[in-house]
């Protein structure tokens, strides 16, 4: 496929401040690179992130970095089998002395929206977010409320194998551009864990690389990332597979290959680079399709699943 004869960046946007706050996000959560380029590509996207994986392996420590360093505004859900619904999006309490309902907003209206161990909340719960999360507004008693820009939603899980879990209805699941593991870290990354200051004073202490400004204007360069035709039937290609794969029970939407066509796109734009290449939607594809994906019975996983579509489908 050939490469088009385009600039090598995007002049007008903070590329060099962009790269900036992702050196101090990789300072602040270590030995994590590839996971925190995943975080910046869903923010740049305009989705959101699923992290899948046992508590205590940094995910907290992501979505804090991740506010600090882009000097957004941070709010923190706990996820329980009790939370309800108004616990996440607010509340219209009555004034009796004003004679009407003020609404009393909850923990969304934020600019980063950590939703820790989202299975854990029953479906009820779970689905109060779809609407926060697809059209960043809240509707409630009939009046639609806008919640801040940027909206981003960093939600951990944990295996659904674990006792006390609801699995995310496949609704849930599509609204999250990426999917992926922290895991546990590498060995000298541990041992500076373990010596050096605290995560949490060090977040503290940080400067915001971005600002609100910066971080609207870099989603919208994503847009203007130039997509070939060729890499448009590349994608479409995958597409198909997914639909025609023997493992494959439901394939990708319309819906997933916007997503992957859009993550690729600020995959590009992260690399300086104003056209999208096959590498870049070979980078996402896993971390776009994999929890999208379902499969029949004894064929493995949606990971498993996407490694095999995305290895039996040729780059023109």
């Amino acid at each position: 496929m050939a490469t088009p004869a385009h600039a090598a960046t995007i002049p007008d946007l903070p590329l060099h401040a962009l790269a900036r706050a992702q050196a101090q996000v990789n300072a602040l959560v270590l030995g994590k690179p590839d996971q925190i380029k995943l975080s910046f590509i869903a923010l740049l996207a305009g989705g959101h992130v699923l992290i899948e994986d046992l508590p205590g392996l940094g995910k907290t420590t992501l979505a804090q970095a991740i506010s600090a360093t882009l000097g957004l505004s941070f709010q923190r859900v706990q996820f329980t089998s009790d939370l309800m619904p108004a616990d996440v999006l607010g509340i219209s309490v009555y004034d009796a002395p004003a004679h009407e309902f003020r609404f009393h907003p909850g923990p969304v209206f934020t600019q980063v929206l950590l939703a820790d161990e989202i299975n854990r909340a029953p479906p009820r719960t779970q689905s109060a977010l779809l609407e926060a999360m697809a059209e960043h507004q809240v509707t409630l008693d009939g009046v639609t409320h806008v919640l801040p820009q940027p909206f981003f939603v960093i939600a951990t899980q944990n295996p659904v194998d674990l006792s006390g879990t609801f699995p995310l209805p496949d609704s849930q699941l599509d609204r999250f551009l990426l999917r992926f593991s922290l895991g546990y870290p590498d060995p000298d990354s541990e041992r500076a864990l373990l010596t050096g200051i605290e995560r949490r004073e060090q977040i503290a202490l940080v400067q915001p690389q971005l600002s609100v400004a910066d971080v609207l204007a870099l989603r919208s360069g994503v847009e203007r990332v130039h997509a070939s035709e060729a890499l448009v039937n590349y994608i479409l290609a995958l597409l198909d597979r997914s639909r025609t794969h023997p493992g494959v029970e439901v394939g990708l939407s319309p819906r997933a290959g916007l997503a992957l066509l859009r993550a690729a796109r600020a995959h590009a734009l992260l690399a300086g680079r104003t056209h999208v290449l096959p590498d870049d939607v070979q980078a996402l594809f896993v971390a776009v399709a994999g929890h999208r994906l379902v499969s029949s019975s004894d064929t493995g996983t949606g990971t498993m699943l996407a490694d095999a579509i995305l290895a039996s489908v040729a780059v023109d």
